[in-house]
């Protein structure tokens, strides 16, 4: 017999190769009703399994959110069957679980359209429908080979025949209808529900070569309940609307080009933005006591050879030769030279912590299909900064980080962040002895952040080749999570130049490298911020703060007086002087986002005064001139240099 634990911690005894479907018919029909797979151990797994061992065992339903994986999967399969049976002769490759859906890819001498959509979705209705049954079989892989030959099915034969000739390979079946996957997959397709939408179409090589052939992606995705699909659906259309590339061009902040991809043009206001977060980022780092440096964007081989990215971030890196042979490479990372800063000249412990910031331009090739906006690009700007210390000194760093990091993103209106603790990578360099010191350091961090009511969490194997990572992930005005901030704490970069300071006992001692950027790429921060704010910043930090709309000529010599004004006083303004109606001048700059609006006539000008109008509402307040430029220029003035 085998013992099976329940989350409450109660036992019982079963045969050995009882179902988990069993299991639950056991205690009630009403539970083996509602349950569409289990947890053994934790693990997802199919709740037609055998169980073998003494386990752990967890129902999960549908409202489960371990379930919302299985919902998807489940759905791509139905997707695969309604397309083969709309669309004969087309062949099926794969369809994973992604980010918020699932898609999959088929070949067809014609592809998918947006119009084929609805005739799709009716197909899946009616397979869901018939609530079939998920079974797996477990077929050889010659036998999976001839079944797939027979079919037509040419990718799924290629699929099999890289799978070691030992190895059984896991059929599902839904009705007549089969594919060969991993699973697991809930008990039938009428479990799926349906709260599905079919999303987009898109061209994508079979295994990523363009060598290869072209297949149609279908996008899709799936929820467990209507009402959270429509609110993904609500959510995308918000994000639509506040499309940072979309506002980019009505605000006049920067574009993009063919012969420069993936590096931005900036515009004058967008320059104005980006300089305006490098100034408010330059105040902070400098009242934490950070020294600021620069450090060149063309370094030899050597040096990375020495980091260790030349062999493991190679196939990332821009790379060039000179005619007397020698090869250098655009720095994707500002951490080596800030080594060769510290290396330079002797180092004391009482030196430490030695904090150096760059605001470091750094390029790094990102395939063409991964750009995306300023989100996604080849050449950006880090708020990079690295802080020599001793190990004793990393618990302190680390939190003192904490605390800055915390403060930025509030002042910028991110309050909801979550912290989790990246592990090292099966890539990496450095011994498991220096591995288990650097993230036993920041699992302290995690465990101290996590005291005050921050969300923690961890993500196994997904720290940098050269040591373990916190990593701050903020959450957006519509929901959605940007991951930003990052605390790296390395003790193989300095050993690897051979960098120290001279500890208390006058011994050579190598210091620990802690890797910090706050905003990240200033570029991607800078495309969050447009689509949190769609477009409505604060007065302190929209690039351009005011314009003044004449209704007359009149006011024409007024408005110049008001600009002269108020540059002394700090703001950013500029005048709209056409001979354009006011109502057009207002539509106009209301579309650029400018939060206020200065309409000045023939009486504003002979009185002095002015009418305001602010971005989003129709109100219009008549102010002095003085007034209302003092009150501004108090609103603009940036958070960190606000007096308590």
């Amino acid at each position: 017999m085998i013992y099976v634990t329940f989350p409450d911690g109660a036992q019982r005894q079963f045969a050995p190769g009882t179902t988990g479907l069993d299991v639950a018919k056991s205690i009630s029909p009403s539970l083996a009703k509602r349950t569409v797979a289990m947890a053994l151990d934790g693990v997802l797994t199919d709740l037609a399994d055998p169980i073998t061992r003494d386990a752990k065992i967890d129902f999960v339903n549908r409202e489960d959110p371990r379930a919302l994986e299985l919902i998807r999967h489940d759905c791509a399969h139905v997707l695969a069957e309604a397309v083969q049976a709309l669309y004969p002769g087309t062949q099926v490759t794969i369809g994973p679980v992604i980010d918020n859906g699932f898609y999959y890819d088929f070949f067809r001498a014609e592809p998918f359209t947006p119009e084929d959509f609805a005739a799709i979705e009716k197909k899946m209705r009616e397979i869901i429908a018939k609530d079939q049954a998920f079974v797996r079989e477990v077929w050889t892989r010659d036998q999976a080979i001839a079944h797939f030959e027979k079919a037509g099915e040419a990718f799924k034969v290629e699929l099999v025949q890289t799978i070691p000739a030992d190895q059984d390979l896991k059929i599902y079946k839904q009705g007549d209808w089969l594919d060969l996957c991993r699973g697991p997959h809930m008990t039938s397709t009428g479990k799926i529900g349906s709260a599905f939408k079919l999303m987009k179409v898109a061209g994508a090589y079979w295994r990523g070569d363009s060598t290869k052939p072209m297949l149609s992606r279908i996008y899709a995705t799936a929820f467990a309940k209507q009402d959270e699909l429509d609110a993904y659906l609500k959510q995308l259309e918000e994000a639509e609307r506040r499309d940072h590339r979309r506002l980019a061009r009505e605000m006049d902040l920067f574009h993009f080009q063919e012969e420069g991809p993936g590096t931005v043009f900036w515009h004058a206001k967008g320059w104005t933005l980006f300089q305006t977060l490098i100034s408010y980022m330059r105040r902070r780092q400098q009242q934490a006591g950070y020294i600021e440096v620069n450090t060149p964007q063309v370094l030899d081989r050597a040096l990375w050879e020495t980091s260790g990215h030349w062999q493991t971030y190679r196939e990332n890196m821009f790379i060039t030769q000179t005619e007397d042979e020698r090869v250098f490479a655009l720095k994707p990372m500002n951490c080596p030279g800030h080594v060769q800063i510290f290396k330079n000249g002797l180092k004391s412990y009482r030196d430490l912590p030695l904090k150096i910031a760059e605001f470091g331009t750094v390029h790094r090739y990102e395939p063409s299909g991964a750009l995306h906006g300023i989100m996604r690009v080849r050449a950006f700007t880090q708020d990079d900064a690295h802080i020599f210390c001793t190990e004793e000194q990393i618990m302190d760093e680390a939190m003192k980080i904490n605390d800055l990091i915390m403060s930025i993103y509030e002042d910028f209106g991110f309050t909801d962040i979550v912290l989790k603790l990246s592990t090292r990578p099966e890539k990496r360099v450095g011994s498991d002895d220096v591995w288990d010191k650097a993230e036993a350091a920041l699992m302290r961090v995690l465990e101290k952040v996590a005291e005050g009511g921050v969300r923690t969490g961890v993500n196994p194997g997904e720290g940098a080749f050269y040591g373990p990572k916190l990593e701050y992930t903020l959450r957006d005005a519509i929901g959605r999570e940007w991951q930003c901030g990052t605390t790296q704490v390395d003790f193989n970069l300095p050993t690897r130049f051979g960098a120290f300071y001279i500890a208390p006992d006058s011994e050579k001692t190598v210091p620990v490298m802690i890797h910090r950027a706050m905003f990240g790429s200033l570029e991607r921060f800078t495309g969050i911020l447009i689509e949190h704010h769609a477009g409505h910043f604060p007065l302190w930090l929209s690039p351009q703060q005011i314009t003044i709309c004449t209704i007359t000529q009149e006011a024409d010599e007024y408005a110049m007086e008001i600009i002269a004004e108020a540059r002394k006083r700090g703001l950013r303004i500029e005048a709209d002087l056409r001979n354009e109606k006011i109502n057009y001048k207002v539509r106009e700059h209301s579309l650029a986002k400018i939060p206020v609006l200065l309409c000045i006539g023939r009486k504003e000008a002979a009185d002095k005064s002015v009418s305001i109008r602010r971005l989003g509402s129709q109100a219009q307040t008549s102010m002095s001139l003085d007034e209302a430029l003092t009150a501004l220029a108090a609103e603009a003035v940036a958070p960190d240099l606000k007096l308590n």
